[in-house]
This record gives C-alpha cells, sequence and structure tokens, in this order.
C-alpha cells in the first residue's frame, strides 16, 4: 500500500459523478417463485453484507421481472430503507452472469470505469460514509435515502487522471480488506463449530452419567420429591393491568427461564402489592420449569420471585433431592418431555402438571447426585465460557476490521498522500 499510494492524489467525488443510480421498485416477498430471473431482496442483502460479493438464490417470474430494475454482474445494490439507520446503505456486489431483478427496498450503482463495485461496498462499511448518509436521511419510523441523495454522498478516488492505476490502488484495498472479512468469517465458523462439538460432548456425558438401570436406583416423580410443586399462579384479568407492575416484588417469565444459564440472577418486571395479592411468591433456589411454547426450558431462582401459571415451580426435599440435580435430569429428559407436548396440541405444545404425575425419574442416593451435579457443573461452567467468549471475540474481531477499513479509506480531501 505505500507503494502504491505514495504521491498519489486523491478525489473526493460524488457517487453521481462516479456512475448511474437508480432506485429500485416493487418487489414483495408474495413474488418470490421457485425458480425464473434471479432476484435480489432486502435480507439477502443484509445477510451478505460485510462480504462485499453475493449470489443470489431467489427468484421471479419472467413477467414479475419485466416490472422490476435490473442488475448487471457488477453493479452494487444498496438499501435506501429500512426501520434502522444502521441499515440503510448496506450494500453488496452482485456477481452472477445472469442479469437479476431488485425491489424499492435499493438502490442500484452501476459503477462507470474509474470506480470498482467492491470499492464502494466497503466503503459504505466505513464511518465517513455513514457521517454522510446521516446528512441525507429523512423519516424517524421508517430511515430513507433516495437515489438522488445518494448520488451527492462523495467517495475518495485515488488518481482519478490514470484510471488504470486507480483502479489498482482499489483492488488493493479490496484485497486487503476482503481478507479481513475472510478471517473473520472463518473465525465466526471455527467459534461456532467449537462451541457445537462442546455442548454434544457436554449432552453425551451428562446424558450417560443420567443413565440408569431399573432395579439401580429408585424411580420417582417429580411430585414425590418436593415440598412444593405445581404452576405459577396469575389470576387478575388484563394480566396486562398497570395495577400489577411497579413494586419490588421480582416476577419473572419465560423469557428470563430461557435467557438464564442455571440460575436466573437478574429480572426485567416486578410486581406491586397488588400483583402479589394476586400471585405467589416462590423462593430462592425453586426450580422454574415452562410448560408452553418453549417446552421444558428451566433454571433455579436466584431471589424469590413470582411467575405465572406458564411456568410450573419445584421446590426440592433436601432430604431426598436438590434443583440442581433434578435440573440435569430435566435437561436430559427435554426431548421427551417436547414429544409430550406435541401429542398434546397440535396447535401449540404443551405440557401440565399431569405429565410429571406420570414420568418417572431416576434418584440414585444423596452422594451420587451430588457427585454428578458437581461434574455436571464443571461441564457446564466451561460451555458458558466458550458461549460467552464466541461474540465477545467475534466483536472484537470486527472491530479490528473496522478500524483498518477506517484508516484504509480516510484520504484527506484534495490533497497529496505521502506515506
Amino acid at each position: 500500500m505505500e507503494k502504491l499510494l505514495k504521491g498519489v492524489e486523491v478525489e473526493w467525488k460524488p457517487l453521481g459523478e462516479l456512475g448511474t443510480l437508480v432506485r429500485g421498485n416493487g418487489l414483495p416477498k408474495s413474488d418470490f417463485t421457485e425458480s425464473g430471473i434471479p432476484a435480489i431482496h432486502y435480507g439477502q442483502i443484509y445477510t451478505y453484507y460485510g462480504l462485499s460479493t453475493f449470489l443470489t438464490k431467489s427468484f421471479v417470474s419472467p413477467e414479475t421481472a419485466e416490472k422490476l430494475k435490473k442488475v448487471n454482474k457488477g453493479d452494487v445494490v444498496i438499501t435506501n430503507t429500512s426501520e434502522s439507520f444502521a441499515d440503510v446503505g448496506k450494500a453488496v456486489v452482485y456477481l452472477g452472469e445472469r442479469q437479476a431483478v431488485t425491489g424499492g427496498h435499493a438502490t442500484i450503482f452501476k459503477p462507470s470505469e474509474i470506480i470498482l463495485g467492491k470499492y464502494l461496498a466497503h466503503f459504505t462499511q466505513t464511518d465517513i460514509f455513514s457521517a454522510e448518509k446521516r446528512k441525507y436521511s429523512k423519516g424517524t419510523k421508517v430511515i430513507d435515502v433516495s437515489a438522488s441523495d445518494m448520488a451527492k454522498i462523495s467517495i475518495p478516488i485515488p488518481c482519478p487522471e490514470d484510471p488504470e492505476r486507480s483502479l489498482k490502488i482499489q483492488n488493493e484495498v479490496v484485497r486487503i480488506l476482503d481478507a479481513f472479512a475472510g478471517l473473520t468469517s472463518e473465525l465466526t465458523a471455527e467459534l461456532t463449530a467449537e462451541l457445537t462439538a462442546r455442548k454434544k460432548q457436554y449432552n453425551h456425558y451428562r446424558d450417560q452419567l443420567l443413565s440408569f438401570k431399573e432395579g439401580e436406583v429408585e424411580w420417582r416423580t417429580l411430585p414425590e420429591m418436593a415440598l412444593d410443586f405445581g404452576r405459577g399462579k396469575s389470576k387478575h384479568r388484563p394480566r396486562n393491568d398497570d395495577k400489577l407492575y411497579g413494586g419490588n416484588i421480582p416476577f419473572i417469565q419465560t423469557g428470563d427461564i430461557r435467557g438464564a444459564s442455571h440460575r436466573i440472577m437478574q429480572y426485567s418486571q416486578t410486581y406491586s402489592e397488588f400483583g402479589l395479592k394476586q400471585s405467589k411468591l416462590w423462593p430462592k433456589g425453586t426450580l422454574c420449569i415452562t410448560i408452553a411454547a418453549n417446552i421444558a426450558e428451566t433454571s433455579i431462582l436466584g431471589f424469590d420471585s413470582c411467575f405465572p401459571d406458564s411456568v410450573i415451580g419445584f421446590v426440592a426435599d433436601p432430604a431426598k433431592t436438590s434443583s440442581d440435580y433434578v435440573e440435569y435430569l430435566l435437561q436430559s429428559t427435554k426431548r421427551k418431555l417436547e414429544e409430550i407436548g406435541k401429542e398434546k396440541s397440535s396447535a401449540q405444545s404443551n405440557i401440565n402438571l399431569a405429565t410429571f404425575d406420570q414420568l418417572k425419574l431416576p434418584f440414585p442416593s444423596l452422594a451420587e447426585q451430588a457427585r454428578i451435579v458437581a461434574i455436571l457443573d464443571k461441564f457446564d461452567t466451561l460451555n458458558n465460557a466458550i458461549a460467552e467468549g464466541l461474540p465477545r471475540e467475534i466483536v472484537l474481531r470486527k472491530k479490528q476490521c473496522q478500524y483498518y477499513r477506517d484508516l484504509l479509506f480516510a484520504f484527506p480531501k484534495r490533497a497529496m498522500v505521502e506515506i
């Protein structure tokens, strides 16, 4: 890059001078077909944004395509409308050999011989471009940047008087940024595969530890092993009555259970005293079990809390078992419970208290239960560490890529670059 850029004049040119911008039209989801003319829609741009190029696998009929704007190989498709400002201006380069079409969510940039489509696609990911598009964005609920306004946004073009050298420099910028994007993609795939493998390993050993033959251990139902076992309460109607909420009594719901790992340590909703009177306060250490929609999602209360009747509470009898052991048992039995839920209802899967009256589970001695819990706790801690580290590492790599992207495009306006 030092050799390529030394002494190069850089000129910031409006996109309207570097190619033609055409606003798309139409293309609702109902127009998609199994085969036909390639079609580029918003979801694809969102998915492939960051990789700079893509091939579409969506289609519309030839009759529908006649009414839509055309996209040729090398054209840049840029989102121009979205509910999120961040999503406006996302761009990909179409690489298909066949002419494609796109809809009203997008502006098509047809580059001249002085600019590479990939170069522009990468530029749209910079903070510089973000600041420029903000000047022209309109709307509050739906943000829009028109094709005519997009044409006013300037982009740095090195050595504009020498197209061959300019394209060579642009190609090098693209090569570097594609390499960063590729490394980020590979890292994401590797970390995701590692997490999947660890989860499979964990599930295998958990199921092995909790597999017992008849006669080896006692088989009991959850009600037999509990001091308290029943559904949560939320008697008042309507359930969205403002009088129920806003106090200092925690109120957790199925989403809180699903979002927690082994312990529920935070909540987003609270009951008032009025809410508490029509509900039930369950003690810290209660195992919560979802019984509708997402069946048998489990977690243990880290504080006293209320919950609705879509959740079952299990308070362990310490002379017989622990909430930790029962939670691992239910994780191992989750698939069976899901199948029972599907058998009970074709509309929405669900189970109930009677399900657990019939379900017998293995309960070895308390000492053996504690040993199993200690082993699975270690596995659980390791898996959670990997699950937390995965998005953090990906975010850091993306920030690194963003840093170099902004650096590569930080050409001074109308100046000589001496590196």
